[in-house]
């Protein structure tokens, strides 16, 4: 019986000394995506591969457990819940990660220097209808 306290996260070089959880920079702030449902933090992963980045893992870990974790680190955290439909820009990148990411391979030197504001890019660009089109056609192609 699966637990009811399991959520999927993104992690970058599972099980070794460098590894590190994917976040999405707004503002001064990191923010972990914590999915309901494994299909959609798969779904989640092979974007961020296909804007070449490193491909991350997906790992089922206990929700109290990453909430602590992002407390004890600073990180805010979002779940993300089976059949999510975003309702605004900011809740875009639950679904389609932004187009500007950070280097993985130096995500602690990362941290410490600064970064793009990704919230500001996205509140100053609006999405075309045609864009929208064709993130959804991308989603559905993985499905």
């Amino acid at each position: 019986m699966i637990s009811a306290t399991r959520v999927f996260v993104l992690l970058f070089n599972a099980g070794t000394d460098n590894e590190g959880i994917h976040t999405i920079r707004i503002g001064d702030r990191n923010l972990v995506l914590m999915f309901e449902e494994e299909d959609d933090a798969t779904r989640y992963a092979l974007l961020l591969e296909a804007q070449d980045f490193p491909a991350p893992s997906v790992e089922a870990i206990d929700r109290a457990e990453i909430e602590e974790f992002c407390h004890s680190v600073g990180y805010d955290c979002k779940f993300v819940p089976s059949g999510f439909v975003p309702q605004t820009e900011s809740d875009r990148l639950l679904l389609a990660p932004p187009e500007n990411n950070l280097d993985t391979s130096n995500w602690r030197e990362a941290e410490a220097t600064e970064t793009l504001n990704e919230a500001e890019v996205i509140e100053d660009r609006t999405m075309s209808d045609a864009e929208l089109e064709r993130i959804r056609r991308k989603l559905e192609g993985l499905l």
